[in-house]
């Protein structure tokens, strides 16, 4: 045991603070020790702050809970607050990356630098078999530990700030899709789908920008065909290997104008799950879904993933003797269908509110951020834009001026 210093000491193999504080029920002041910091540079701290703490009468005792324990008790508690599949993702961050690294540690113990530690072992070596982990994931680990954490500050008291505030956490990046396919490549995609029983789901995925979740929710009374529109209420997600419903990711429902042509494909695929129903037969299960089997049970999101995939390579890759294609399709995710949609719309000046709102982001800000380089890209020519109407404005201008009467007088 080292010699306390400034309210500092060792004991035993990690580092304790002592401060004064006033005894609400008697009035005295009595010395707090608290213990279990790493370093003598992480007690420091943490008793600077206590004594910042201590002085704005908001001083908070020491309680002997771990991080592991406090993350378990505020996932439980959340159970009933956030959808399944955003719970199951919190919990598997939780599980996989902080508990093992940091889960020991008394929740009082955890300072800015104990997480901005974590971030840099995850970034190093957090992934699979010791290899650098994204920082994608390492920003939603501290996503997850900062909304935590505040909860421990504001709602169960046991913590006087929040150290994921102050931790040097990776740079959040904003990157926005970078090879999206062009109008041809979307229409070549669309062709080698349109023989197949989910072709319409994929023709919607791509000229109304939804989620693939919100699609495969869609019951036949969301379609008006009068408008014609469509209205997205929920979504769908995988839990645990389960088909699990819920609401949209903003929590929002919205409608979604159609074009004519999509229309009519999603008229033919009614048609088609109509002759599928009456094959089935009593083994049809009426769920009213827009997108079924061929027995009406609704379509598990991995399947259509899945599917564009295998179209594609098959495109790619052909095994019969024709050979693969000239102009390789390049490949593509499904939600890159989204970002395909959103990406045209802008090229065409569409405003970005307008794009905003029908991709259901909750504020036109996400799709600026998300779309920066699409705005970027096609900025070099506003200069000219604006050039050419006002040069126009001038034009008219003269036109006005030389239809005036020279011999008019002009007032004194």
């Amino acid at each position: 045991m080292s010699s306390l210093r400034d309210g500092v000491m060792k004991r035993g193999k990690t580092w304790s603070y002592v401060i004064r504080v006033i005894d609400p029920e008697t009035g005295l002041s009595k010395p707090k020790w608290v213990g279990g910091f790493a370093t003598e540079d992480d007690a420091k701290e943490a008793r600077d702050e206590a004594r910042r703490s201590a002085r704005r009468g908001e001083y908070v005792d020491r309680n002997a809970v771990t991080l592991a324990e406090y993350l378990g008790d505020w996932l439980d508690a959340h159970a009933l607050e956030v959808k399944p599949r955003t719970l199951a993702g919190y919990r598997y961050l939780v599980r996989q990356y902080v508990v093992p690294r940091i889960g020991n540690l008394r929740l009082q113990a955890i300072r800015p630098t104990t997480l901005s530690g974590l971030y840099r072992d995850l970034l190093a070596g957090g992934g699979r078999n010791g290899t650098a982990l994204s920082r994608r994931t390492v920003d939603y680990v501290h996503a997850v530990l900062r909304k935590a954490l505040n909860d421990a500050v504001r709602s169960e008291q046991l913590l006087s700030s929040n150290p994921a505030e102050r931790a040097k956490r990776p740079r959040r990046e904003h990157r926005g899709p970078v090879d999206i396919w062009t109008a041809d490549e979307l229409r070549r995609f669309l062709d080698l789908m349109s023989e197949h029983r989910l072709f319409a789901f994929y023709r919607l995925a791509a000229y109304s920008g939804a989620r693939r979740g919100e699609l495969l929710n869609l019951r036949w009374p969301d379609v008006d065909w009068k408008a014609p529109a469509l209205r997205i209420r929920g979504s769908v997600g995988m839990v645990d290997g389960a088909r699990v419903e819920g609401t949209t990711k903003g929590g929002r429902e919205r409608v979604v104008s159609l074009d004519a042509g999509t229309v009519d494909v999603l008229r033919a695929h009614r048609r088609r799950q109509l002759e599928d129903l009456r094959i089935a037969g009593e083994s049809w299960v009426d769920t009213g879904h827009v997108f079924t089997t061929g027995f009406g049970q609704p379509i598990y999101p991995d399947t259509v993933s899945q599917l564009m995939a295998k179209t594609i390579r098959a495109y790619n890759e052909p095994t019969d003797d024709e050979g693969a294609p000239e102009v390789p399709l390049p490949h593509a995710r499904l939600h890159d269908l989204r970002h395909v949609h959103a990406t045209l719309l802008l090229v065409a000046g569409v405003p970005v509110h307008v794009v905003a709102d029908r991709l259901g982001h909750a504020d036109p800000s996400i799709t600026l951020r998300v779309y920066a380089h699409v705005i970027r890209r096609h900025a070099a020519g506003i200069a000219d834009v604006f050039a050419a109407a006002a040069d126009h404005i001038d034009e008219d201008q003269d036109d006005e001026d030389d239809g005036l009467d020279p011999s008019a007088g002009v007032p004194c």
